[in-house]
Order: C-alpha cells, then sequence, then structure tokens
C-alpha cells in the first residue's frame, strides 16, 4: 500500500471536522425528540455523497456546491425558525405538562433536518477527499474510514451526556445550531469563512433563541397573572 502520512492526516482531519458536525446534529435531534432516526438519516446523508466520492471520485466535484449550500440552508433556516418556537413552547410546557400530541408534532422536519446536514457536511469533505486522490487514494481512503470511526466513537460515548439536558434547552440548542449552519452556508456561498466563525455565530444564535424563548414565557405569566 502507498501510505502517504501527510495525505492520511488530511484526509483524517477533514472527515473528522466536517462529519463531527453532523454528529452533532444527529445527538442533539435525537436527544430532543426521542427518535433514533437522526442517527440513520445523517449517516444516510453522508453514504449518498461518501460512497460515489469512493468509487468516482472526481465526478462528485461537478455538482455546484453553491446550489447545495443555497438549497440546504434553507431548509435549515426554517427548520431552526421552527425549533425556536418549539422551544418556547417547551418552556411553558415543561411547568404546565406537555400536550399529546406536542411530541408528535416536534419531531415533523427532522427527518429532513438530518438527512440535509448529513449529505451537505459530506459534500463539503468530499472536495477535499477528490483533490487528495491524486496524491495517494489508498491513504485518502483510509483517512476517511478512521475519521468516520473516530466520529462514531465519539458519539456513542457522549450521547448518554446529551439525553440528560432538558428538552427545552436541547431545542434551543438545535434551533441555535441549524440557524448557525443556515448563516454558516449562506455566507460561504458567496465568500470563503473559517469553521472557527462557527462558534461565536452558534453562541450568538443560542443567546437570540434562549432569550427569546424565556422573554415569550414570562411575558405569558405576567398577562395571565
Amino acid at each position: 500500500m502507498n501510505f502517504e502520512t501527510a495525505v492520511f492526516l488530511a484526509a483524517l482531519g477533514i472527515t473528522v471536522l466536517e462529519m463531527s458536525e453532523a454528529s452533532a446534529v444527529a445527538m442533539a435531534l435525537s436527544s430532543g425528540f426521542s427518535t433514533s432516526k437522526p442517527y440513520f438519516l445523517a449517516a444516510g446523508g453522508v453514504l449518498v455523497v461518501m460512497i460515489p466520492t469512493a468509487i468516482v471520485g472526481n465526478l462528485v466535484s461537478m455538482f455546484p456546491l453553491f446550489y447545495v449550500r443555497i438549497f440546504s440552508a434553507t431548509f435549515l433556516l426554517y427548520f431552526g425558525i421552527r425549533l425556536a418556537r418549539s422551544a418556547r413552547r417547551s418552556q411553558k410546557f415543561s411547568r404546565k405538562g406537555f400536550p399529546k400530541n406536542h411530541h408528535e408534532e416536534a419531531e415533523k422536519g427532522v427527518s429532513f433536518t438530518a438527512l440535509s446536514v448529513g449529505a451537505v457536511e459530506a459534500f463539503e469533505a468530499a472536495i477535499v477527499l477528490v483533490a487528495l486522490y491524486p496524491e495517494s487514494y489508498s491513504s485518502t481512503v483510509l483517512g476517511l474510514i478512521f475519521g468516520v470511526v473516530v466520529v462514531i466513537a465519539a458519539s456513542y460515548i457522549l450521547r448518554n451526556q446529551i439525553r440528560k439536558v432538558k428538552q427545552a434547552t436541547v431545542k434551543v440548542a438545535v434551533s441555535a445550531i441549524l440557524l448557525s449552519f443556515s448563516a454558516f452556508w449562506y455566507i460561504e456561498s458567496v465568500t470563503l469563512i473559517s469553521d472557527f466563525f462557527l462558534v461565536p455565530i452558534f453562541i450568538a444564535f443560542f443567546i437570540i433563541v434562549y432569550k427569546a424563548s424565556v422573554a415569550g414565557l414570562q411575558e405569558r405569566e405576567l398577562a395571565s397573572s
């Protein structure tokens, strides 16, 4: 095997980076809506992109990333706003109890969200992997495989910690994640931006969504009193 350490590490790094973002969304969705479907759907989105990447390589780069990002960012914006509203209702229900149809309504849109995040993150990783193929195909594929294993192991270890968080808080976090990805992909569609900006963007959206949900609850309590 033509093992190139630098190529392996590059493939490993980009895989862990992009797949960990998809995994974070899947874990949050799974915890917030009491279903394991987000894991499988996010993985499905990854496989839809990664299998052709591993087999045909350069053909993946023919898809215009601009339209992929715009399409997914728009849907994530929609679901992020819906979850922000749901987070506000959860703050209320956490004190007064949940209605019977609450969980069923909350899970609407989860499937497409998880699938979309998995596919877009895999697509971004695939662009880098395709560029690494000419240097060493075997090292690139090996880095991809090891990266996926690392993300799966980390997700399995952290899953119980995520589930301990209150549902209202999880919804705020998921909403902030989706809105962050949406804003990030909108920006990336017109200009290059470092992934490190995801952190301050997420913090800003988390504060906004949390404040909005708490403020809405306080307003209703004042009105009822």
